[in-house]
């Protein structure tokens, strides 16, 4: 299953993690979050994300 978690800060500091991605796959289903949100200050990709190939499920996670 895919899903990803938004969390916003009380500083309004948000940050989207996603599940079950392969690849940049996390990339491009968060992109209108992104747009919506501002630009990123900083991304933080698991081992997953390089493993794609494998088949591994991958968390990203994404601060703004």
């Amino acid at each position: 299953m895919k899903t990803f978690n938004i969390v916003i800060s009380p500083t309004g500091a948000t940050k989207i993690e996603t599940i079950g991605f392969t690849g940049g796959e996390c990339r491009e289903a968060t992109q209108f979050l992104e747009t919506a949100l501002g630009k990123r200050q900083s991304e933080r990709l698991t081992t997953e994300f390089y493993s794609a190939q494998s088949g591994a499920n991958t968390e990203t996670q994404k601060e703004r």
